[in-house]
C-alpha cells in the first residue's frame, strides 16, 4: 500500500496514511475532519553515489531516454 501525506483544512495538521487503492476516506487524526487535501509528495533513494531525486531528469520520460532502461 502506498504511503500518502495530507494536510487538513480544518485545523492545519500535517498527517500521512497508508491508504490502498480506491476511494477510501481519510480524516483528519487531530480533529477528524474528513476535509483533508492530499499533498505532492517526492522521494528520494540514497546510494553508493549520492541521492537520487523521484523527478525524471529534464526533457526525457521513461522509455523516452531519460530512464536509462534501454
Amino acid at each position: 500500500m502506498p504511503m500518502y501525506e495530507y494536510r487538513c483544512a480544518g485545523c492545519g495538521q500535517e498527517f500521512e496514511r497508508y491508504v490502498s487503492t480506491g476511494g477510501i476516506a481519510v480524516a483528519c487524526p487531530t480533529c477528524a475532519s474528513g476535509d483533508v487535501k492530499r499533498k505532492l509528495s517526492l522521494f528520494a533513494l540514497k546510494s553508493d553515489g549520492g541521492f537520487a531525486s523521484s523527478a525524471m531528469p529534464s526533457g526525457g520520460s521513461c522509455c523516452g531516454g531519460g530512464c536509462s532502461c534501454h
